[in-house]
C-alpha cells in the first residue's frame, strides 16, 4: 500500500490523482487530519485513515500495512512545532518498517537557508537519512500556483508590489510535480535519490511582469517595496504577525536566490517537457 500524508492538500489530491490512473484505490492510504475533508476519497475506495501529526499514536497506526509513503512537508509559522511535527511522522513511519519514503522538500535545502520553511525541510531530511529507509528526496522550487498571491491586485492596479530586488523564482508547476511524485510511488526503488524540482529557467518579478504583459496584454510593472512597507501591508490585511514574518522570510530567500536554481530532473521524471511559465501564465 501506498500512504499520502497531508492528502486533502492540493498537492495530496493531485497526486492521488494521477496515482488512481496506475494502482487500485484500495491500494491508497489516504492519511489526513480531518476525514470529513476528502468523503471523494471513500466513494472513490481509497483507504483514509485520521493521524494528527501532533499525537504519535494515531501516527504510529495510520502507517500500519503501509510500504510507500508520500510526506508532504508542512510549512507553519512556528518553525519549532513544524520541524517537531515533521520528526513524529518520520519516527512513526520507521517503526513501521516502511520500505520507501518520499518527501517533499525545496531546492537547494540546506542548514543555514534564510527561508525559516526550508530549514524545517532540510532537518526532515537529516531524519528520513538516519532511518536507514530507501528514500526519495523532491526538493521543490516555487509553485507555479503561487504567482496569484505574488501579484495580489496587479491585475486592477497594474502593480505587483513585492521585495524580491533582482532574485529569481525557478518556478514550477504543482500539477507537473504531482504526476512525478506518482511516478516514482508507483515504481519504489531501494536506491536514495535527492532530486531538485524546478522549471527550465529562473524569472526575477520584473521578467514575471513582463511575460504576464506578453501573454494577457497587460501593463503591469514590479514594484520592489522595502520589506517593512510589504510587512506593514501583510498585517493590514489582517494577517497574523507570524504569518507576515513567515512571508517576509520567503521574500528574503527569494532576493537572495535560494529559488533560482534551475534543473531538468523534473522532464526526466515526466518523459516530457513540464509546463512553461509562459503557458501557465497564458492560462491566467
Amino acid at each position: 500500500m501506498i500512504a499520502i500524508t497531508g492528502a486533502n492538500g492540493n498537492l495530496g489530491k493531485a497526486t492521488i490523482a494521477f496515482l488512481l490512473q496506475k494502482i487500485e484505490p484500495e491500494d491508497i492510504v489516504a492519511i489526513v487530519r480531518n476525514p470529513e475533508t476528502v468523503r471523494e476519497f471513500k466513494q472513490k475506495g481509497i483507504i483514509v485513515r485520521q493521524a494528527d501529526y501532533n499525537d504519535s499514536a494515531t501516527l504510529k497506526g495510520a502507517f500500519r500495512g503501509v510500504e510507500t509513503v508520500l510526506q508532504i512537508s508542512t510549512i507553519g509559522v512556528d518553525t519549532e512545532t513544524s520541524k517537531q511535527q515533521e520528526a513524529n511522522v518520520v519516527k512513526a513511519m520507521a517503526e513501521n518498517n516502511v520500505k520507501h519514503i518520499v518527501y517533499t522538500s525545496m531546492v537547494k535545502a540546506h542548514a543555514n537557508t534564510i527561508f525559516q520553511g526550508t530549514q524545517t525541510q532540510y532537518q526532515t531530511e537529516e531524519l528520513i537519512a538516519k532511518t536507514n529507509i530507501p528514500y526519495t528526496i523532491f526538493r521543490n522550487s516555487m509553485y507555479m500556483e503561487a504567482i496569484p498571491e505574488f501579484m495580489g491586485n496587479a491585475l486592477q492596479t497594474g502593480e505587483i508590489r513585492y521585495p524580491s530586488g533582482n532574485g529569481k523564482v525557478s518556478f514550477v508547476s504543482r500539477n507537473n510535480i504531482a504526476e512525478a511524485l506518482a511516478n516514482v510511488l508507483a515504481e519504489p526503488t531501494s536506491l536514495s535519490e535527492t532530486y531538485e524540482i524546478t522549471g527550465s529557467r529562473a524569472y526575477t518579478f520584473a521578467e514575471l511582469a513582463q511575460l504576464i504583459n506578453a501573454e494577457k496584454k497587460m501593463n503591469v510593472q514590479h514594484i520592489d517595496i522595502s520589506d517593512t512597507i510589504f510587512r506593514e501591508e501583510l498585517i493590514a490585511h489582517q494577517l497574523p504577525v507570524q504569518v507576515a514574518d513567515l512571508l517576509v522570510s520567503m521574500a528574503h530567500a527569494i532576493k537572495a536566490g535560494e529559488f533560482s536554481y534551475t534543473d531538468s530532473t523534473l522532464e526526466k521524471l515526466l518523459g516530457r517537457a513540464p509546463l512553461s511559465l509562459s503557458e501557465y501564465v497564458r492560462g491566467l
